[in-house]
């Protein structure tokens, strides 16, 4: 099996003729060094305290999509921001393990779907790995990339990869945002995740 260094940097391989052909010209940085993370870099503190202990911190809940040559692809993630409003900027972290994330560096390009709190039975199916996770999913596509665009989403936002850091276990994907909206028949409330469990923001 491809160790941690291989799939990143089989990832950034796949992100360079991609990067080439989006329309926008290139602004990236280099792509960094991807490496496994050495012993020495380890924090001394205990992985299950440091879970606990963030678990504290509320997040939204995302499902990250891109098509590329073998169709859909998506991955649930909490950890998406937004970074900077001129130029148009947003982020996401995904382990270094990740299968999806090599079709994501693969397509150029991915659609944040912000989901709302009716949602997670949704977001279930796509933190789970394998399988057809599009399947019974109704979406169309982003309008500037194509990217899937899941029915029902309170907000999506369409972007191009940016570029790719590393950080520990996982990549730091920065996209630059092509468009954006709201959907009208989407939750009023988000899906919020806080210490294991989803919630809303009356619980």
């Amino acid at each position: 099996m491809m160790g941690h260094a291989g799939m990143a940097a089989a990832a950034v391989r796949y992100l360079r003729p991609a990067a080439r052909a989006a329309a926008a010209p290139p602004v990236a940085a280099p792509p960094p060094i991807l490496r496994a993370v050495r012993d020495d870099e380890r924090a001394p503190a205990d992985t299950t305290e440091f879970r606990r202990v963030l678990g504290h911190f509320a997040t939204g809940v995302t499902v990250v999509t891109a098509r590329d040559e073998g169709g859909p692809a998506g991955f649930a993630c909490q950890s998406f921001a937004s970074l900077s409003l001129d130029p148009p900027l947003v982020v996401f972290m995904v382990g270094r393990t990740s299968t999806t994330w090599p079709r994501i560096a693969a397509a150029g390009a991915f659609c944040v779907n912000i989901l709302g709190a009716d949602q997670d039975a949704l977001c279930r199916a796509f933190a789970v790995s394998g399988g057809d996770k599009f399947a019974g999913v109704p979406h169309d596509p982003a309008p500037a990339t194509g990217s899937p665009r899941l029915a029902g989403a309170p907000a999506w936002v369409d972007c191009r990869i940016h570029s790719v850091h590393t950080g520990g276990d996982h990549l730091i994907v920065v996209g630059r945002v092509e468009a954006l909206g709201t959907s009208a028949g989407g939750s009023p409330q988000p899906l919020l995740f806080h210490r294991g469990r989803f919630g809303t923001m009356d619980c």
